[in-house]
């Protein structure tokens, strides 16, 4: 019996829609997948 399952996910560089394709293509079907906090990482910050 399937069921439905909330994961969280961190991911470097990758838009949401490649996350889905991902996930897609290993069998997992995607309900949604929104974008809850993006930030910079340490080496993409500039120095002031």
């Amino acid at each position: 019996m399937p069921s439905n399952v909330n994961l969280m996910l961190k991911v470097v560089d990758a838009k949401p829609v490649d996350v889905q394709k991902a996930l897609e293509s290993a069998g997992i079907k995607v309900r949604s997948i929104i974008e809850v906090f993006k930030e910079e990482s340490a080496a993409e910050q500039q120095p002031q």
